[in-house]
């Protein structure tokens, strides 16, 4: 006979203080169950010792219990079919607390087996006389919608919702606007629903006048839920939207950060149906104060209001026009709220504040934070785009923050200049020697090409223009491909306006760039470029001809840059002006973007990508029957197209009676590839190997741009005119047709 040995563990006390004969000990043992479950530790063994600890008349275990219930009923719905009667009979108890409590608890349980037993008194406690629990009822409403629509349909839920609209209860009001707006929602996500579906929230005018009316009276949180409705709102005509603003124009007032910008939404919404222009300058005006307080928030929430004050500034410039030192930076703030402030100031910038700014900017660029200092001086420079007559004021504080030859405070100042000279051509052309002075001090691509850029633009005007360009040229290959690119332009700009002294540096680039480099892009600007100058510009540089191309290709006029009044486009300021305040407002993006629609499962997962694989199969084949309809590019034989076949949808049905095609449709293939090149090569229009081989225009092994390529011969002179064979020729002759790729120009 075996002795046991006495069970130990947390659980097992707790199991043993639950069933304890003392009152004071089983609440100890619950509040230490609820700690437990807290930080994580499992205690769902002891759903019966807790479930039997229900019935009690301290509301602060009762509320102990309910809790543990909430947790813990997804993995134990078989016992919680035991609390059902004691959650039926909360519902009548004379406490309004107990039955608020109690329809509450039964509404967050989600168990599909609760759902049945929360009917009955769910409509007791909507037409329940404690306001209290009338306000929880209807949240329990929308709570039941969520798990089984067609319940709260049948038994009337939703036309007591609307009944309860009327209440004389502001915060019962409240609550039955969030869940028939939830409600409204989850419907609408539904692509199947009708405009005529009871689930579906129409606020008529009844509707809204009982909304203003509860407005003043909801607690915040309730005002949200209000003023979300209100944004809804169509209204019928001017005289509607005017009234609805100044009923809404109080909430600015409000000290919740939320309430404020909900109340923006609906004026901003509202104001596009009024007319007066005296009455669109008061709700501006008095927009203004309660955007400023959101500033005195915490980080998080200024930069929330900062990003749904940046839109408002897109649609109405004048709201802040007065307040731009309100967002001059402050040494503690992190960098987030500094970058959203920096890009604000300067879309409040105008002649008049433009030398405060100027003074702000300049502390900025002497900060530690370097990205921070970048974004100051960028906002220079665009600041000396959006204000003409600024601009030399902003050209100067460059100028001085050049001087202290800080390397990253340079090389962004350089990068600014090039906007600037892009915006005023011509203009400040006094600056070029103290930038070309800098040239040591510039290691970052975007710095480098935009100094080169500048000295190609004004090489006519830089007399060591070929010797500063040399630089960059003998180390062509190590550098970034932007780098080069801008290099390949000046280089041709220059010897486009000083053919003399460049006539060496412009054959050294082009050499380097069609045979060392291994950026396509690179090589093709290259191959261009080369193509120009193969005509004498001596012998044509008057003809009318040559002056176009290069114009055209190499000296085009560039329109001068400006900033853009918006950063979104128009159609969608709208739509982000009806988000404000929540998160499409602070991406800028409209709401499907990022939300997704609806809970999807694993099983609509796998579903929809069975049925996008078979819609690419389905579209490999087209594109296999068009490919083989459409003319060979390659082959030069006058050889009539064969007619009567089949095309498009139609050829794709051809192709899928092959089994192959028929391999790849089901989804069987053992190698979808071999599959597919079968498919080429059994159809009609497929091309045997000797055939391309003796059509392929390359010819041998050659299948690039080699040195035999006629436009680029090893020891290349731009200076000695070719005369390219015609195409007619170049059709009769197949060595014509290997070596010069570029017949046609």
């Amino acid at each position: 006979m075996s002795i046991r040995g006495p069970r130990k563990g947390e659980n097992y006390e707790l199991s043993v203080d639950l069933n304890s004969e003392y009152r004071e000990k089983r609440k100890d043992a619950i509040k230490r169950t609820i700690a437990s479950m807290t930080v994580g530790k499992d205690v769902s063994g002891l759903f019966p010792d807790v479930l039997k600890n229900m019935q009690t008349e301290d509301l602060e275990q009762k509320k102990l219990v309910y809790l543990y219930l909430m947790n813990y009923a997804k993995t134990q719905p078989e016992l919680v079919i035991l609390a059902v009667n004691t959650f039926v009979k909360d519902t009548d108890d004379p406490n309004p607390l107990v039955r608020a409590l109690a329809i509450r608890t039964m509404g967050c349980l989600r168990a599909e087996k609760i759902i049945d037993y929360l009917c009955d008194p769910l409509q007791k406690c909507l037409r329940d006389e404690n306001p209290y629990v009338r306000k929880t009822a209807a949240l329990c409403v929308a709570k039941l919608y969520d798990l089984k629509p067609e319940l709260v349909i049948e038994n009337g839920f939703l036309d007591q919702l609307h009944e309860m609209i009327a209440d004389s209860n502001p915060m019962v009001v409240a609550n039955t606007v969030a869940a028939l707006t939830d409600i409204h929602n989850a419907a609408t996500a539904q692509p199947s629903t009708s405009s005529s579906d009871p689930a579906i929230f129409t606020i008529t005018v009844s509707v809204l006048n009982k909304l203003l009316i509860a407005l003043n009276e909801c607690s915040e949180w309730g005002r949200v839920a209000v003023l979300n409705a209100l944004a809804r709102y169509v209204a019928h005509d001017e005289k509607e939207s005017e009234h609805i603003c100044e009923r809404v124009v109080p909430q600015f007032q409000h000290v919740n950060g939320s309430v404020v910008l909900a109340a923006v939404k609906v004026v901003m919404i509202h104001i596009r149906g009024v007319r007066r222009d005296d009455l669109i300058k008061q709700l501006m005006r008095k927009m203004a104060p309660p955007l400023v307080t959101l500033l005195s928030s915490p980080p998080e929430v200024q930069w929330v209001a900062l990003r749904n004050i940046n839109l408002l500034l897109q649609k109405r410039p004048d709201i802040l026009s007065n307040e731009m030192r309100v967002f001059f930076c402050k040494y503690n703030d992190p960098l987030y709220v500094k970058v959203e402030k920096l890009e604000i100031m300067v879309r409040l910038a105008n002649e008049k504040n433009v030398d405060a700014l100027l003074s702000e900017l300049k502390e900025y660029a002497s900060e530690v934070d370097v990205d921070f200092v970048r974004k100051s001086i960028k906002a220079i420079g665009q600041t000396a785009v959006k204000i003409d007559t600024a601009a030399e004021r902003c050209v100067n504080v460059l100028l001085e923050l050049i001087s202290t030859r800080v390397s990253y405070v340079v090389q962004e100042a350089v990068v600014v200049m090039k906007d600037i000279f892009r915006k005023y051509p011509s203009t400040y052309e006094g600056v070029i020697p103290t930038l070309c002075a800098n040239l040591d001090e510039l290691d970052e691509p975007e710095a480098k090409a935009s100094l080169i850029w500048i000295i190609g633009e004004y090489a006519n005007k830089i007399d060591n223009a070929d010797e500063l360009l040399g630089i960059f040229v003998d180390s062509f290959t190590e550098e970034s491909y932007p780098v080069q690119l801008q290099t390949l332009t000046a280089v041709v700009k220059l010897f486009l306006k000083k053919p003399d002294s460049a006539q060496g540096i412009v054959q050294r680039v082009l050499t380097t760039a069609t045979k060392d480099c291994d950026s396509p892009d690179v090589r093709d600007r290259a191959y261009i470029y080369w193509r120009l100058l193969s005509t004498d510009p001596g012998a044509a540089k008057d003809s009318e001809f040559f002056t176009e191309i290069f114009q055209a290709v190499v000296l085009a006029h560039r329109p001068p840059i400006s900033i853009p009044r918006t950063t979104v486009p128009p159609a969608l300021l709208e739509e982000l002006l009806g988000e404000i305040s929540s998160l499409a407002s602070i991406y800028h993006k409209p709401e499907e973007t990022f939300v997704g629609r609806g809970r999807i499962g694993a099983d609509a997962v796998r579903k929809g990508t069975e049925v996008d694989d078979r819609f690419s199969t389905q579209k490999a084949l087209q594109t296999v029957a068009a490919g083989q309809q459409a003319e060979n590019l390659l082959d030069f034989d006058d050889a009539p197209a064969v007619e009567g076949e089949p095309s498009g949808l139609a050829a794709t049905q051809v192709f899928a009676q092959t089994p192959a095609a028929a391999n790849l449709l089901a989804g069987t293939s053992s190698n979808p590839l071999d599959d597919l090149v079968s498919i080429f090569g059994g159809g009609a229009g497929g091309m045997s190997a000797s055939t391309s081989a003796q059509s392929f225009p390359f010819g041998g092994g050659n299948t690039g741009f080699g040195a035999d390529f006629s436009i680029v011969p090893a020891t290349p002179s731009v200076l000695v005119p070719q005369t390219p064979a015609s195409p007619l020729q170049q059709s009769h002759s197949p060595s014509s047709q290997q070596e010069d790729l570029l017949g046609l120009f």
